[in-house]
């Protein structure tokens, strides 16, 4: 058995005393009221960023890693289809997509993770906010996008990559393209995947609910086609920001 003293929690003290069971009526109603405020801040904050292609991927990448600098011709091609690059605002691949984004004069955003150690707001960011709640920024990240990019990366990266592709064959999400870059290095999760469809846990369509590539061209050829294409977006006149409400656009 693990030795759970082994890990250290990274979590908000709030979020982590919250999981730990029951807690007083009172001390539960705060923690809604936190969470509520964490929501309506956000939800001001990034009102007029959309629309939106969400980038995940690994914090741990360097500036000449091979997969930071596809990450960041991705963040060019996407900006450059008319979309503001959102990513969790940290460095890595999330750095180098923001960095992209800004490299031909696109709009880039975060929803930066509060945690003790490696995440940190990339300088790449022309808006960020802030959340102490893993759960309100995942909505977040996913709430203004038509499309999501995963590249490699750890722990976080799967499950935001599971829990879009579950949101769509679930049916609480449409049918938003999502791109698993990196063939090699997904090389066991297909296979997974594979075995799922074997074993009968998931539709074989399931299967088919992405795409993976290691083309930066075919994957904004999808982006194009599903997301640009498939639901008919076209540029609007866009609404005024409120700044009483702390609204500011970008």
């Amino acid at each position: 058995m693990t030795n759970t003293k082994d890990f250290t929690p990274v979590g908000s003290k709030q979020e982590t005393e919250f999981l730990e069971g029951p807690h007083s009526r009172r001390k539960e109603f705060a923690f809604l009221l936190q969470v509520l405020k964490e929501f309506v801040w956000g939800l001001r904050k990034l009102h007029f960023i959309g629309p939106c292609v969400t980038v995940f991927g690994s914090a741990r990448f360097s500036e000449d890693h091979p997969y930071y600098k596809t990450a960041r011709q991705i963040g060019q091609g996407v900006a450059q289809l008319g979309f503001t690059v959102i990513t969790g605002g940290g460095p890595g691949i999330m750095e180098a997509a923001n960095r992209g984004a800004k490299d031909v004069g696109g709009r880039s955003v975060g929803c930066n993770i509060i945690l003790p150690r490696e995440q940190h707001p990339n300088q790449y960011l022309d808006k960020w906010v802030d959340f102490d709640y893993f759960f309100v920024r995942k909505t977040l990240l996913s709430k203004y996008s038509y499309a999501f990019v995963v590249l490699p990366g750890g722990y976080g990266t799967l499950d935001e990559f599971f829990e879009a592709i579950t949101l769509i064959q679930t049916g609480k999400f449409q049918r938003f393209p999502v791109v698993l870059m990196g063939k090699e290095y997904h090389t066991h999760l297909i296979q997974h995947i594979e075995k799922l469809v074997a074993e009968k846990t998931i539709d074989p369509l399931d299967s088919r609910l992405f795409l993976l590539t290691d083309s930066v061209e075919e994957a904004l050829a999808h982006i194009q086609k599903y997301a640009i294409e498939g639901f008919g977006l076209k540029k609007r006149k866009q609404m005024k920001a409120w700044k009483l409400l702390g609204e500011k656009k970008i």
